[in-house]
């Protein structure tokens, strides 16, 4: 019993203290997010980047650097929103692994296969986070 109550002290102080520092470190100013700034989940806008103080999508200039600029910033928002979504896709992969090795019913062989899908999928999720991440950072640099 001394043990539990020590747990609770221990939670309750933990979370009470936790809440203090993050409330205190938290900037006091905030900035309004662009209405055109919209995302979901994490997927961003084909047009992402390429729009101007009114939410209007920037067309390429008279240059012809413009355009290829354009035409890479557009594909790579392309490529970022697809990448994203096959890191989606792997996580769900990752929870049905799981699901299937709790259903194996400790079988060597379903734990086996279920094993199997859980580290293709963080191989695969870990490939999609490079990925994402080579991705936007070629794409601020466009």
């Amino acid at each position: 019993m001394n043990k539990i109550k020590t747990w609770i002290i221990a939670i309750v102080f933990a979370t009470s203290t936790g809440g203090a520092l993050v409330a205190t470190a938290l900037p006091t100013t905030t900035y309004a997010a662009k209405k055109c700034d919209t995302k979901f989940i994490t997927i961003p806008t084909w047009y992402n980047g390429l729009t101007d103080s009114k939410c209007n999508i920037k067309g390429p200039g008279s240059d012809e650097g413009d355009l290829q600029k354009f035409i890479w910033k557009i594909a790579l928002n392309v490529i970022n929103i697809m990448f994203q979504l096959v890191g989606y896709i792997s996580v769900g992969f990752v929870i049905f692994g799981g699901f299937k090795f709790m259903i194996s019913q400790g079988t060597a062989d379903g734990a086996a296969k279920a094993r199997q899908t859980i580290t293709r999928a963080v191989i695969g999720l870990v490939i999609s986070i490079l990925a994402v991440s080579i991705v936007t950072l070629v794409g601020a640099s466009v």
